[in-house]
C-alpha cells in the first residue's frame, strides 16, 4: 500500500515538473496560454491556433518533452532490468555494447551523408550489432552464464569504441566531426513529432512487458538456482530481459543519441523510494527517470544562452547523486546483490 501511494505522488511530481517544462524557456509560456492550447487541442472547432505560444509548443516543446520522458522512463527502466539480471547494481545500460554500438552505427550514418532519419536508423542497427556480438561471444565459449555474458559485452565495447575512434579520425574536421561528437553527446533538440511517433509505442510497449515480469527478475535476483526451484525458466527469462532492455536502450539512442548515467543511478533512487522489490522498482524506475531527465533537459536549455548538451547535464547530475548514493551503494554489493 505504501509503494502504491509513493507511486501515485510521484506520477504526481511528475506531472507538475511535466507542466512547468512546457512553460519556461527563452520564450515563456504562461499556465493560461498552456490551458488554452490544450483545451483548443481538445475542441475541433477551434482546433487551429496560430499564436506563438501554440506554435512553440505544438512543433518544438511538446515533442521535446515526450522524448524527455519517453527516454528518461526508458533509460530507468533498461538500467533497472539489467542490475536484476546480472545482479549487480553497478551494472548500466551499456553493459552489452549498446552505447558503443549506437555510436558507432550514428557515426558512420554521418560519415555516410545519409539523410538525418537514417542516422537513428543507423544507430539503432549498430547497437542491436553490438549486442549480438556480446551475446554470440558467450555462446561460442559454451556458458550462457552471467559472468560470460559481461566479458561478451566488455569485447563488444571495446570493439566498437576502437570502430568509433577510427571513424571520429576519419571524419571531415569541419563538416562531420561536429555532428558526431554533438550526437554522441546526447540531445534532445533534434527529435522530431515523426520521430517520437516510431518509436513511441515500442518503447511503451516494451516497458510495459519489463514491469509486468517484475516478479521472474525478483527470482532471478536471489540466484539462478532459487529461481529454477520456483520453477522460473531461467535462460528464457534472461534471455528475454536482456533482449527488451536492449532494445529499450537501442531505440533511445536512436532517437537522442548518448544519454549516460540514467540507467546506473536512477534505479537506486527508486529503490530507496519503494524498497527491493522489481515489481514496484521498475515502474517508479520509469517515473523518476522521466522526472530526472525532463529536469535535465530543463537545466540544459535555461542555463546559458547556448543550449547545453543534455547529456552533460545527466553526467554532472548523475555523478553528484551517485556520490550521495553510494552508501547503499555499497550495501548492496555487501548484501543481496551477491
Amino acid at each position: 500500500m505504501k509503494g502504491a501511494a509513493t507511486l501515485a505522488a510521484t506520477f504526481v511530481l511528475l506531472l507538475v515538473v511535466a507542466t512547468a517544462s512546457l512553460c519556461i524557456g527563452r520564450y515563456p509560456i504562461p499556465f493560461h496560454e498552456l490551458s488554452d492550447f490544450f483545451l483548443s487541442s481538445f475542441n475541433t472547432a477551434d482546433a487551429t491556433c496560430h499564436s506563438v505560444a501554440c506554435s512553440i509548443l505544438a512543433h518544438i516543446r511538446l515533442p521535446r518533452l515526450g522524448a524527455a520522458l519517453l527516454t528518461g522512463a526508458a533509460l530507468s527502466v533498461s538500467g533497472a532490468s539489467y542490475q536484476a539480471v546480472f545482479r549487480n547494481p553497478l551494472v548500466s545500460p551499456g553493459i552489452l555494447g549498446a552505447l558503443s554500438g549506437a555510436g558507432f552505427g550514428a557515426a558512420l550514418g554521418i560519415i555516410l551523408n545519409v539523410p538525418q532519419w537514417m542516422i537513428g536508423a543507423s544507430a539503432f542497427a549498430g547497437s542491436t550489432l553490438a549486442v549480438l556480438l556480446g551475446t554470440g561471444i558467450a555462446r561460442l565459449s559454451g556458458d550462457s552464464s552471467v559472468l560470460m555474458l559481461i566479458f561478451g559485452g566488455l569485447v563488444s565495447n571495446a570493439l566498437f569504441t576502437a570502430l568509433l575512434s577510427i571513424l571520429k579520425y576519419l571524419a571531415d574536421p569541419d563538416s562531420q566531426l561536429p555532428d558526431i561528437v554533438f550526437w554522441l553527446l546526447g540531445t534532445l533538440s533534434r527529435v522530431t513529432p515523426e520521430t517520437l511517433s516510431l518509436v513511441t509505442i515500442p518503447m511503451i510497449c516494451t516497458m510495459a512487458v519489463l514491469c509486468i515480469m517484475g516478479r521472474y527478475l525478483d527470482a532471478l535476483s536471489m540466484g539462478d538456482d532459487e529461481a529454477r526451484s520456483l520453477g522460473v525458466p531461467v535462460r528464457l527469462v534472461r534471455n528475454l530481459v536482456v533482449t527488451l532492455a536492449t532494445l529499450l536502450c537501442a531505440l533511445t539512442v536512436s532517437m537522442t543519441g548518448i544519454i549516460g548515467w540514467v540507467g546506473l543511478v536512477i534505479p537506486h533512487i527508486a529503490r530507496l523510494l519503494v524498497g527491493p522489490g522489481n515489481r514496484l522498482v521498475l515502474p517508479m524506475s520509469a517515473l523518476t527517470g522521466a522526472i530526472f531527465l525532463t529536469f535535465s533537459d530543463d537545466l540544459a536549455r535555461n542555463l546559458s544562452a547556448a543550449e547545453i548538451p543534455v547529456g552533460i547535464m545527466t553526467e554532472l547530475s548523475g555523478v553528484i547523486l551517485f556520490l550521495l548514493l553510494l552508501p547503499r551503494v555499497k550495501t548492496s554489493l555487501r548484501g543481496n546483490w551477491r
